[in-house]
């Protein structure tokens, strides 16, 4: 289980930063956030919520890509 999650850390981590707007990072966020959630048997809408807030707040963080703004 705790490679999986690893694995799967880094994958989101990795398309987190070919995101250009932070409506695209938001939605890779809450879809990276109610899988961990869901292999966590937690509750996948709070994940989905938390890795939406999570993914557009990423916009301007040092090392990823500034976001587009259209």
């Amino acid at each position: 289980m705790r490679k999986y999650l690893v694995i799967l850390a880094l994958a989101t981590t990795t398309l987190a930063g070919c995101m250009q707007t932070p409506t695209e990072r938001g939605l890779g966020g809450a879809v990276a956030g109610a899988a961990i959630a869901d292999a966590m048997d937690e509750n996948m809408v709070a994940g989905a919520a938390l890795g939406a807030l999570a993914g557009a707040a990423s916009c301007g963080l040092p090392g990823l890509p500034p976001c587009r703004r259209y």
